[in-house]
């Protein structure tokens, strides 16, 4: 009898537990289904609303708390989910223990909107709006998540919107961050509204005036977003023209690094760049590590593609393995110019932690990197940026292209576009292509520079400097792609001065966190669990 009554109160406690934080996993649900593949970005301006309407009736910290955490959980859970993929077919490491690592990680993550749900729900206390505080605490928030232990900033609320291009035009004033605060800001506003008509009924005498004050300062804030997006959507952009072909090999991972296949993947490169070649572009631009051998080291491939190069007489983009001191290699990208020289070379510089390196590698030495071959490689030291008779431009290396703060450094002293290679296979069919690629919007929006991808299985595309998607490849086709960018030489607000408006959200977040502001007699912030 033990055994169905331990079932029993199991259920009965799961049952129990799914109520209770019922609004949190909705919220986690819209958010999810707010992203790609699934592109419904418009949920995403009510996801939050069940969350806050869960820590307004949360009757103790402790409970709000948990409320945050699961809504991260599964918040993060269905974004990321995607790692296991590269861990368990790529990496050796069993089904099990790579579904544990992306637990793990969810559970992490899950961490800052437990602190988030904490604040939240000590300033909930008062009759202050949630407009005047959520949506700065959400984005200092996301700014901690981009750069602590290396970063991680996958998944951020203003991704959702990548394809509400009349908001997300803001972004190359206040990056990524900014669009993440109008979707919370948003929120706040509806859930306001709902909030002060419930205190009113339960007390008369409650003033309007600071609703009043927050619902025009918000409504002001979209209408100057709104005019703002129409305007740079239909502005005219003055700039050369360039021909560029981008091809996408889609070499499975499981045969990308086999020496026997060697001749084999080179020559799929070589047979849809020479059909891409037929269109005449200016510049061809193959995938990262598109080659399978270290470049300059193995002297019979080096001289072959060379040659290649030369006889094609074109300019070639491609990533590659260097080695640039013996046994020290870097994840790069190499230009060769139409008479075979070496015209630029960019060594990546934010390196994928696991991937392509062992952080405290003397403690975990019994872990090994999911990258094949080599042994770990080697951070770039310098912003490269490659100067060359049809324009001006920086190469981002995969997981680079998830850093805002990082892509802008490129192009501080100028330049016309932005180029992007990635091996996106060891993804597979998850939704980490395309939500990978989807991220890049926002590269090319906050910089006002057009976007060239290309992705050994995809999604390899063009996206122009107002964030629109020229055209993209499908995953897994073994194609090329040829677009006819306009080049942009303007240097964007964001380009220029940074995350100025991420750092003010921090700003006043501390204000809120640290003042001794009372208000209606009471001490607003209370810090006790």
């Amino acid at each position: 009898m033990l055994l169905p009554e331990f079932i029993y109160d199991l259920k009965k406690y799961s049952h129990n537990i799914i109520k209770k934080y019922f609004l949190c996993f909705l919220s986690a649900f819209f958010l999810i289904l707010s992203f790609p593949p699934f592109d419904l970005f418009f949920l995403s301006w009510i996801a939050f609303l069940p969350f806050f309407s869960f820590l307004y009736n949360s009757k103790d910290y402790k409970t709000a708390i948990m409320g945050g955490l699961i809504f991260g959980f599964f918040y993060f859970l269905g974004n990321v989910y995607w790692i296991y993929h590269s861990l368990y077919y790529f990496g050796s490491v069993p089904l099990l223990f790579s579904y544990t690592v992306v637990i793990m990680l969810a559970l992490y993550l899950s961490l800052y909107l437990g602190l988030f749900s904490l604040i939240y729900k000590n300033l909930l206390r008062n009759n202050f709006p949630s407009s005047f505080y959520a949506p700065f605490l959400w984005v200092t928030i996301e700014v901690i998540r981009t750069y602590l232990f290396t970063g991680f900033p996958w998944a951020l609320i203003g991704y959702s919107q990548y394809k509400f291009l009349l908001i997300s035009q803001i972004a190359d004033i206040t990056g990524v961050y900014g669009v993440s605060f109008l979707v919370v800001l948003f929120n706040c506003f509806i859930f306001d509204l709902w909030i002060f008509k419930k205190r009113k009924s339960v007390q008369p005498l409650l003033p309007y005036s600071t609703i009043v004050i927050s619902s025009v300062l918000i409504i002001l804030i979209f209408i100057f977003c709104l005019f703002y997006g129409a305007k740079r959507l239909t502005e005219l952009e003055v700039g050369d023209n360039l021909q560029v072909a981008v091809i996408q090999g889609s070499i499975p991972q499981n045969e990308k690094w086999d020496f026997q296949k060697i001749e084999q993947i080179i020559n799929i490169y070589k047979d849809l760049t020479r059909k891409a070649k037929s269109y005449n572009p200016t510049l061809i631009v193959w995938p990262e590590t598109a080659i399978p051998f270290i470049f300059e080291k193995n002297r019979h491939f080096t001289s072959e593609l060379v040659n290649f190069v030369k006889e094609e007489n074109i300019y070639l983009l491609f990533g590659s393995i260097l080695e640039k001191e013996e046994n020290k290699f870097t994840n790069s990208a190499v230009l060769l110019d139409p008479n075979g020289v070496k015209a630029y070379f960019y060594d990546k510089i934010h390196l994928v932690p696991f991937g392509e390196y062992v952080p405290l590698r003397k403690v975990l030495f019994f872990i090994n990197k999911v990258t094949v071959g080599i042994g770990d490689y080697q951070p770039g030291e310098g912003y490269n940026v490659a100067i060359t008779p049809f324009g001006k431009f920086a190469t981002l290396i995969c997981y680079e292209s998830i850093f805002p703060g990082q892509v802008r450094k490129f192009y501080q002293k100028g330049g016309n576009f932005i180029v992007n290679i990635t091996n996106d296979g060891w993804f597979g069919n998850t939704s980490g292509p395309y939500q990978h690629f989807s991220i890049s919007v926002f590269r090319a929006i906050e910089n006002r520079k057009p976007l060239v991808r290309a992705a050994n299985s995809g999604i390899s595309g063009f996206i122009d400097s107002r964030g629109r998607i020229m055209s993209k490849t499908k995953l897994f086709d073994r194609t090329y792609l040829i677009e006819r960018i306009q080049l942009n030489d303007k240097l964007s607000f964001y380009t220029k001065y940074g995350d100025i408006f991420a750092y003010t959200c921090i700003v006043v977040s501390l204000i809120f966190l640290f003042g001794n502001i009372s208000i209606g007699g009471k001490k607003w912030l209370h810090l006790r669990i």
